[in-house]
């Protein structure tokens, strides 16, 4: 049995698709993690990525705190790759939440999405 969160994402997935100028900027949500990466289809790569482990914050921080802050670093770490827009792929995830915490962080950073 297919999920309903893979039939939404493969409905996503057909009208959005990634370059090298304007990467598909995804996201996948786990229970305790989120894991954003921009990906180039043409080549099929993974230009970069980066999860909310790679953040340090304060205990008692809410997860969308954390997926706020790994938006933020992202999105830095496409400036220096001189990345300045990207096409969003929620990967199925309704846009609320930690997807949607993602997404305004690395907005605030630069990344026009």
């Amino acid at each position: 049995m297919i999920s309903k969160r893979t039939i939404r994402h493969k409905r996503v997935r057909a009208k959005i698709f990634g370059t090298n100028e304007r990467p598909r900027f995804s996201v996948y949500r786990s229970n305790r993690h989120l894991f954003l990466q921009l990906i180039d289809d043409d080549k099929g790569k993974t230009i970069l990525g980066v999860s909310d482990k790679h953040i340090k914050m304060k205990k008692g921080q809410k997860k969308s705190d954390f997926a706020y802050e790994a938006g933020k670093l992202l999105a830095k770490l496409a400036k220096e790759k001189k990345i300045t827009r990207a096409v969003f792929d929620r990967g199925g995830y309704k846009y609320h939440g930690r997807v949607k915490k993602a997404a305004e962080g690395a907005r605030e950073s630069g990344l026009k999405l």
